[in-house]
């Protein structure tokens, strides 16, 4: 599953310019590896992160990164779309974000029903489904650019299962594409172009000379009431 999240966050995130890019989640594997922005760093909690700071409330200015990177945030935090807002309000414009979850439509979450409480990451995160996602993205003016489901093999833990079923991941991703235990998705953040607002003063001037009464030239001169009587 690493290996697979791994190779689209590398297709993801290679052709992402800017100057700044932040991962947030798992910060023990590099997800911006194959990213070319010069700064990049880690956020998390956790010890190990290049910055110790909370998703939920980022120590960042408005519009100061050019690329976040949420490999499974959402799903271990108390509130993702709170993590969202503070992802699209750091985000410069035009700026990317690319989102790793556990699909609820799968087999993995199928191992999860049955899983043992305290069982440990994921079994014990909130899957959250693609859709779901989508409106919470739309709402905050993100727009999707790509994305990708995988790891259709249900989530054995023997390698000698795992090789068993393995033809199921061609066969997923032919027949039913959406059933995939992982799902990895791009968005863009969409700012809306500013409109121009003339001045009251120059519209009431303008107003007014659509108005004015133009004077119009008579080529003919007008006939007194002598000529039109006869008299003259």
């Amino acid at each position: 599953m690493l290996d697979w999240e791994l190779t689209q966050f590398d297709l993801a995130t290679e052709d992402v310019f800017g100057y700044r890019a932040v991962q947030m989640g798992l910060h023990q594997v590099d997800f911006l590896r194959a990213n070319r922005i010069p700064f990049r760093f880690t956020l998390a909690l956790e010890q190990g992160a290049a910055l110790a700071a909370d998703p939920m409330q980022l120590p960042l200015a408005n519009q100061s990164v050019d690329l976040v990177v949420l490999p499974h945030a959402l799903e271990s935090t108390a509130d993702p779309h709170l993590v969202l807002r503070e992802a699209e309000r750091v985000l410069m414009p035009e700026g990317q974000l690319v989102i790793s979850g556990f699909n609820p439509l799968s087999l993995w979450r199928l191992r999860q029903v049955f899983a043992r409480k305290g069982s440990g990451a994921p079994w014990d995160e909130r899957f959250i489904g693609l859709l779901r996602l989508k409106d919470w993205l739309h709402l905050l003016g993100f727009e999707l650019n790509g994305g990708r489901f995988g790891c259709y093999v249900p989530p054995f833990e023997r390698q000698r299962w795992l090789s068993r079923f393995a033809f199921m991941e061609k066969a997923g991703a032919r027949w039913w594409p959406i059933m995939g235990g992982v799902y990895v998705v791009r968005a863009v953040k969409r700012v809306h172009g500013m409109r121009i607002i003339t001045p009251a003063w120059r519209k009431e001037r303008a107003r007014r000379r659509a108005v004015a009464p133009v004077p119009q030239r008579n080529s003919h001169p007008t006939r007194t009431t002598h000529e039109h009587n006869g008299n003259g």
